[in-house]
């Protein structure tokens, strides 16, 4: 009998320990994020302002490596957060963690881990993220963003996309495709954040949760960098 109970205090404290280093990767995750949207951010030729400030939602998915699926094959997981408020006019929000799947990213980063940043540029862009798994260019049109200080010149293919990608990978910062991939909430890394059970849309629409510590920063960030949305007034209606 003593022996079954050391075992099954042995076995608790195990899990235990499984789950608060989950919790502590999840925690890293979102911290990650704010690192590579900083060093972003700070680049001469980075993402431009005003599509920054146009943007409703930042998808940021650092360290995505190829072969995780296979050969060619790639996933990562990042965070998604969005401007608060009904019509996405408030302040950045607490953020959502999401997973970047898709066999054609492993051609386009040479074996490298690569860092992601998507700008998602209008409402419905961010419904469809937010209520199911979306296939960038079927589900959401998307493109590869343009650099720079402004977007001027910027193809109507750019202006018109749903979602804009970016890429850094050794140092160099480039508008990238990710048309064919997938991106989609993950449920069971939210649930190991928060405490609970929670969809993408209670996190970021419904405001069930309060921003956690590990993503004061990157909030910090967003709201100097862009404090106020500058879409069209009726964009957002």
């Amino acid at each position: 009998m003593k022996k079954f109970v050391v075992c099954f205090i042995v076995v608790l404290m195990s899990a235990v320990t499984a789950f608060a280093a989950d919790d502590e990767r999840e925690e890293d995750r979102v911290k990650d994020a704010g690192t590579v949207l900083k060093e972003v951010l700070n680049i001469p030729e980075d993402i431009p302002q005003d599509l920054l400030d146009k943007a409703e939602c930042v998808i940021i998915l650092p360290s995505v490596k190829k072969g995780a699926f296979g050969i060619g094959g790639s996933y990562g997981r990042g965070i998604m957060i969005c401007r608060s408020g009904e019509h996405y006019k408030g302040k950045w929000g607490a953020p959502a963690l999401y997973a970047l799947e898709g066999v054609s990213i492993g051609f386009q980063l040479g074996g490298q881990a690569t860092d992601f940043v998507l700008l998602v540029m209008n409402p419905k862009g961010a419904q469809s993220l937010l209520y199911s798994k979306v296939k960038l260019g079927a589900d959401a049109s998307a493109a590869a963003g343009p650099k720079g200080r402004t977007a001027e010149g910027a193809t109507d293919i750019v202006m018109n996309a749903e979602i804009l990608s970016y890429s850094r990978n050794k140092g160099l910062f480039a508008g990238i495709s990710l048309e064919g991939s997938t991106l989609r909430s993950d449920g069971s890394a939210n649930e190991r954040l928060y405490g609970k059970k929670l969809t993408a849309k209670e996190i970021i629409r419904e405001g069930k949760v309060s921003t956690p510590p590990c993503a004061h920063e990157l909030v910090a960030l967003l709201d100097t960098k862009s404090p106020v949305n500058k879409s069209d007034p009726k964009s957002l209606e």
